[in-house]
């Protein structure tokens, strides 16, 4: 897949700044747009960046590539902002919502544990008579009668969305399809979401779910979209290679997104776009394992890269509900520039959940704040230049800062404004640092022989803190770490993900049927390429299973990669899958065993399609001189802990050439973020142009 276009952009909203990387093609350099985030319609901040690129002189019609990555139908599940579902299930089915897993997240002594508000509550669920058995055969005939009626009932009590969720449909969907057509001639607008196409897979919880969750969210997507395409359409960027960005570190064009199966795999969409970046642009220390710290104004996003690839799970939870669809392994966090500090009922500091978001953001923004945030503490301590706000364009308010963290904080807990804001700074750090800690224990990963990959606008701000709480000696700053995510849009290609649930012993299980289940999936991609307007001719395809021992809950995935020839897979190709699966069992569970029935229970496929990519190009000889006097741009006093007053120096990224050399304590600033270097770090330009911070002392 190719364009002739010479521009090629990203665009990454996060809660307070959005920010675009546009990419000449024909110099290989790109350039930063930071905007402030316009959470009433996410469209418009991405627009207000668009023209400023057009208004420094890049033509609109020279832009052939947009990849776009969305926090929007996440802010929606959160704010509970989604369409009214129905929801159309098998007689004799609908407390499956009611009863979900029996399970219940979190503490499970919570006397006050209450289920999160169910998408489709049973005012708006209806049963229809028809039955699929597990082997996908006709029980009982659809009543088309009952699907007329209820649709209509639901529309009536104000659905714009119905979910469809009939028993065994991943077996057979004839029954949930001839719903779709039943409800389309009564409602030709209504948005349709059937878990034969949501996810295909066993276990009705988790399918119903994942299906609830698209049809929820569908329509949020699809009016984003909509008016994201008016607004590039009238700003003159004709090209159609519009793409967004997937949870699974992939794209999917726009026409892909609005489909009725593919919301779900836009929950992700935001942070995976960093993850990616990380394991693309990072080389050798992708390979050796990665900490990947994605901290804005709102979150902190975390996720771990081994072998060159972001780790990545089949099942996830959004907002407490369960999503069966595959995605990058990443944790979330209340830690961001904009998360606000506050006293609690027995006098402790803390910080978060809550966030200043964008508007009015943190008090040093002048639009109202009055609580401190993050922010306003960097400012306190000395961290962040406020006349240097992203380079300038925005002047933040020290006063501001000061007088929150006063009233608010030091006053109510008798301390000074510094030893509050060194309070909330510390909170912070160690927050991350024990969220790592805790989600790398549960990997099995140890974050001390990782490096870390701090990026977002306050990552750089708080990585070396983090980086001593967890024992790590290596730092790796991008060059522009504040449009890293956005960077990420241009470094990955367009996946589709299949799967097919069908539950047999392997052993029954002939070479000839399995093949004949991953051409179907295979096919299936290639006709939405097709509708997308895709050549499929440049797809690859990657095939999976998903085996477990007979009487196992869990399965585990297995790689069929260098598996199968020209004339489809063999005995021997399913022996070896077999032989993999024990191995794997072994590693993941430390047993295997190897002389007991296995069963398939899911066949997956992976489409991808391979993108132009940003290729950065090396140095040819990087040799280590110290910091040019011309990248010095004074010196700043700056409180490391709140009775430590430092003299600082303070250097301008883009003046430091590769190779050189920088000694903490130094604060190294730039347009899009600011980097901490702190007593006992040094910090190198690396012929990428990362700066690459080693514990030395």
């Amino acid at each position: 897949m190719s364009t002739e276009a010479r521009f090629r952009l990203g665009v990454d909203v996060g809660g307070t700044h959005t920010d675009l990387v546009l990419l000449d093609v024909e110099t290989g350099k790109f350039s930063v747009e930071k905007v402030s985030s316009t959470p009433h319609n996410p469209a418009i901040g991405v627009l207000n960046g668009v023209n400023n690129f057009v208004a420094k002189g890049t033509p609109p019609d020279e832009i052939g590539f947009f990849s776009h990555g969305t926090t929007i139908t996440t802010n929606a599940l959160l704010e509970m902002r989604g369409a009214k579902v129905g929801l159309m299930i098998t007689d004799g089915y609908r407390a499956v919502q009611e009863i979900q897993s029996q399970g219940r997240d979190g503490n499970p002594f919570d006397y006050f544990y209450d289920k999160p508000v169910h998408l489709a509550p049973q005012s708006m669920t209806r049963e229809i008579p028809g039955r699929i058995d597990w082997e996908g055969a006709e029980v009982t005939p659809l009543d088309e009668d009952a699907v007329r009626t209820h649709a209509r009932s639901l529309m009536e009590s104000g659905a714009t969305s119905i979910a469809i969720c009939y028993l065994f449909s991943y077996a057979n969907s004839v029954h949930e399809e001839r719903s779709r057509e039943i409800i389309l001639e009564e409602f030709p607008d209504a948005h349709v979401s059937l878990s034969s196409e949501v996810l295909p897979r066993i276990r009705e919880w988790p399918r119903l779910s994942t299906t609830l969750l698209n049809a929820y969210l569908g329509p949020v997507l699809v009016d984003y979209i909509g008016h994201l395409n008016q607004g590039l359409d009238d700003g003159g960027v004709t090209t159609q290679q519009r793409f967004l960005m997937q949870s699974n570190g992939g794209v999917m064009p726009f026409t892909a997104a609005v489909q009725g199966g593919k919301t779900v795999y836009t929950l992700f969409s935001g942070p995976a776009a960093g993850a990616q970046a990380g394991a693309y642009l990072s080389g050798e220390d992708a390979m050796k394992g990665i900490v990947t710290l994605d901290m804005g104004g709102t979150s902190a996003d975390i996720a771990f890269i081994e072998g060159g690839e972001p780790l990545e799970v089949t099942e996830v939870t959004v907002a407490r509900r369960p999503m069966g669809v595959p995605a990058l392994d990443l944790t979330t966090i209340s830690a961001g520039g904009g998360s606000i500090a506050w006293i609690d009922r027995g006098g402790f500091l803390c910080v978060g959940p809550q966030s200043a978001g964008a508007d009015p953001g943190p008090a040093c923004y002048g639009k109202g704040g009055e609580n401190p945030a993050v922010t306003d503490a960097d400012i306190a301590l000395g961290y962040l230049n406020p006349g240097y706000f992203l380079g300038g364009s925005q002047t933040l308010d020290k006063k501001a800062s000061e007088k929150a963290l006063e009233e608010k904080i030091a006053k109510p807990l008798g301390m000074s404004v510094r030893e509050a804001a060194a309070g909330i700074r510390r909170i912070v750090d160690l927050r991350m640092a024990d969220e790592v800690k805790v989600f790398g224990a549960k990997r099995g990963v140890d974050p001390q022989d990782f490096c870390l990959l701090p990026f977002g606008g306050a990552g750089a701000v708080h990585a070396a803190s983090v980086a001593e709480e967890l024992g790590i000696t290596r730092i790796f700053v991008p060059p522009r770490p504040g449009a890293f995510s956005a960077l990420g849009l241009l470094c990955t290609d367009i996946v589709h993900d299949y799967v097919r649930s069908e539950l047999r012993p392997m052993e029954l299980v002939s070479p000839e049927h399995a093949e004949e289940v991953f051409q179907e999936l295979e096919a299936r991609g290639v006709a939405e390429l097709k509708e997308e307007g895709i050549d499929p001719d440049g797809a690859g395809f990657e095939r999976e299973l998903d085996v477990r021992y007979t009487g196992q809950g869990y399965e585990l995935r297995v790689s069929l990669d260098g598996l199968g020839g020209a004339k489809g897979l063999s005995g021997d190709d399913m022996e070896a899958a077999r032989n993999r699966f024990d191995d794997h069992h072994e590693k993941i569970h430390g047993h295997a065993a190897k002389d007991r029935s296995v069963e398939i229970v899911s066949y997956r496929v992976r489409l991808r399609v391979a993108v132009p990519k940003y290729e950065p190009v090396p140095a040819s000889d990087v040799v280590e001189i110290p910091a040019p006097a011309d990248s010095v741009k004074g010196t700043r006093i700056v409180y490391f802990t709140a009775d430590e007053a430092t003299e600082t120096t303070l250097y301008e990224r883009d003046a430091l050439p590769i190779g050189a050399r920088i000694d903490g304590p130094a604060i190294v600033e730039q347009f899009d973020s600011t980097i901490v270097v702190p007593h006992g770090w040094v910090g190198r330009i690396d012929g990428f142009g990362n700066l690459i911070l080693s514990r030395e002392r």
